[in-house]
């Protein structure tokens, strides 16, 4: 099924989305993009169904194509504290922060969001998969996501996070019950099964 381009056609519209919401280390990271009204892209999709080779070459068209598009990480500790829904959407809004010129409009990838500051919001159910700029941006989220992951596996490779990229995965549930967890991890998820202790 073709994308359309956005959710409105008479305001500039940013679509926004975020990565990494299920994740057990990491942070939960939000793109925001304003695409031209030509821009037309045939691969470009909910970044779930490309493979990393797809978003690979899909991440520079978009940046270099985009009229503006920013991205943001919320982290660790910050999730712990606020939750991470709170912590997507604030995600989002930071990612948004970063957009010029302001979008008059804001379409959100899923059914939750917040209001930023006065500018119009429509909350869309696999948005990504219907609107090609909350799929660009759910692209921006998860490449970058992607590309810090990989960065700190480099501190703590037992973890495997440049492959599973944080998801809880039977090898980074294994490796948290060997090794404990470290700053990376969200401690108010459930890291490991009920019942096996975690070494702090």
């Amino acid at each position: 099924m073709k994308l359309q381009l956005s959710f409105t056609s008479n305001f500039l519209e940013c679509g926004t989305d975020e990565a990494g919401r299920g994740c057990l280390a990491g942070p939960v990271t939000a793109a925001a993009v304003i695409l031209p009204q030509a821009f037309e892209n045939l691969i470009l999709n909910d970044s779930k169904q490309l493979s990393e080779t797809k978003r690979d070459v899909l991440k520079p068209i978009i940046e270099s194509e985009a009229v503006s598009f920013a991205f943001a990480h919320v982290y660790p500790e910050e999730i712990d504290a606020i939750n991470i829904l709170n912590a997507s959407i604030l995600a989002m809004h930071k990612a948004i922060t970063g957009l010029t010129p302001t979008p008059q409009f804001i379409s959100v990838d899923g059914n939750r969001f917040l209001p930023f500051t006065n500018i119009p919001h429509k909350t869309i159910i696999k948005g990504d998969s219907k609107y090609l700029n909350i799929a660009a941006a759910s692209i921006l989220a998860k490449t970058n996501r992607d590309a810090y992951m990989c960065q700190i596996h480099e501190e703590f490779p037992m973890y495997n996070w440049k492959q599973n990229k944080g998801y809880p995965t039977k090898e980074h549930r294994e490796a948290i019950k060997k090794y404990g967890i470290t700053p990376y991890h969200r401690k108010t998820f459930r890291l490991l099964p009920q019942q096996l202790q975690i070494v702090v």
